[in-house]
């Protein structure tokens, strides 16, 4: 008896583990897009080193266009841009992301945003900073230097200004903004100001080489949204 109650102890305690890493997130693996690749004109991509390591390519997400959208589908979590579109000195770049069924391709919220300052881009070397909401209303500030390092925390916060989904499917759409000044970098969501941070934490050694650069669009993995206004203006 003393033997069969360890057993299920241990077993209870494997199945915790088994979903709580799920529920985190840790056992969801990217999965590729059929017809991935990018058919966008002028436009170029790069994954998640770290999706590179684990076999992935740019071919297993997916960037086209139509009438001035923007579609996105991942598979590994990509950066893309235009080489034509930078920015520099004071600027805000503004964009709207839809994601027309949330979580439909995964198993916890994927976050998709703004990219701005980006240095070398489509090398090991590519430097970058991203804006990205979350359709469970939190929101998440990160760098690439090139690096990874995190400016708002490991995994975000939350903000009354990002739109929640009603449901799982259900869509949700997040008007984001990211505005470089003489001394700070903002993130404005849905007309908020839900984060600001001085040029010191984003500007340096193992950061960015500067808030002037290429600026474009970030999808987390297993994501599938629409981007329509892409622009900056000073």
């Amino acid at each position: 008896m003393h033997r069969t109650t360890i057993s299920l102890f241990i077993i209870a305690v494997i199945g915790l583990a088994s979903f709580v890493s799920s529920a985190h997130g840790q056992s969801e693996e990217s999965q590729a897009v059929v017809d991935g690749g990018i058919s966008a004109p002028g436009w170029s991509g790069r994954i998640d080193a770290k999706e590179a390591e684990a076999g992935q390519i740019l071919e297993n997400a997916k960037l086209s266009q139509s009438d001035g959208m923007l579609l996105v589908t991942t598979g590994p979590a990509t950066t893309y841009w235009k080489a034509e579109n930078a920015a520099s000195g004071n600027y805000t770049v503004m964009a709207t992301f839809n994601e027309p069924a949330y979580m439909n391709l995964g198993s916890h919220p994927h976050p998709y945003g703004i990219v701005i300052g980006g240095s070398e881009m489509g090398t090991a070397e590519q430097s970058f900073l991203y804006c990205a909401a979350y359709g469970n209303g939190t929101f998440i500030v990160r760098g690439f230097g090139p690096e990874p390092f995190q400016v708002n925390g490991r995994r975000g916060e939350a903000n009354d200004a990002i739109n929640k989904a009603d449901e799982e499917g259900a869509p949700v759409t997040q008007a984001i903004a990211v505005t470089v000044t003489d001394d700070s970098v903002q993130c404005s969501i849905n007309g908020t100001i839900v984060g600001s941070y001085p040029k010191s934490e984003i500007v340096g050694a193992g950061k960015l080489k500067s808030t002037d650069g290429v600026y474009g669009i970030r999808f987390g993995h297993n994501t599938e949204g629409t981007v329509t206004g892409l622009h900056s203006m000073d």
